[in-house]
């Protein structure tokens, strides 16, 4: 009897020694006890790449700089969506010889711009330079054939087109609407943009 119960144990004790050694030969297909790899936390998972868990980025800033006729010429670092306006207020206001209708104060401004404030007598020769200029300029909507043959690339053929599409459309509302007519396409366009105006 004792015989048969001894060999009972010793089959038991091999077929569970046979069991293990098979388990020891599979791969763990995950280990969460595996030294130096821990699972993220929820909140660590959720964040975006580059930005550590639970801390708010701050606002976006920007740095511009001054100068002309403001009270403190200098450079100011301010919001990114400030305006002109804010710009010049950090800068201490307008001066009383400031042209204080030169610049659009509502305008959103970019990293490292330069706003400087005009004198009124320096806006008024950066108005006459800016008339000068526009004058030397062939208008689109008033220029005859003669005057538009001087363009580079513009023939007598295209002149009379030009003056074809002004009379049909009412006029030319933007210069690049000049590439509307056949035969002005970008390439023309690109030699003659800096000497047309509407």
């Amino acid at each position: 009897m004792m015989k048969v119960i001894n060999k009972s144990l010793l089959s038991l004790t091999l077929l569970l020694l046979l069991t293990l050694a098979a388990c020891k030969k599979q791969d763990l297909l995950y280990d969460s006890e595996e030294p130096g790899e821990e699972l993220p936390s929820t909140n660590e998972r959720e964040a975006e790449p580059g930005r550590e868990a639970g801390v708010e980025e701050a606002p976006a800033r920007i740095c511009v700089y001054v100068c002309g006729q403001v009270a403190n010429p200098g450079v100011y670092v301010l919001a990114a969506e400030a305006r002109i306006g804010e710009a010049v207020e950090a800068a201490g206001g307008m001066t009383p010889e400031a042209a204080d209708t030169w610049l659009n104060l509502a305008e959103h401004m970019t990293d490292g711009q330069k706003i400087e404030v005009p004198s009124r007598e320096e806006a008024q020769k950066l108005e006459e330079q800016a008339d000068e200029q526009k004058s030397s300029l062939v208008n689109l909507n008033t220029a005859t054939v003669q005057e538009l043959t001087t363009l580079r690339g513009i023939g007598e053929s295209k002149a009379e087109d030009i003056l074809n599409y002004r009379e049909q459309h009412g006029g030319f509302g933007t210069i690049e609407e000049l590439m509307q007519i056949p035969g002005i396409k970008e390439r023309v366009f690109e030699k003659i943009k800096d000497q047309i105006t509407v």
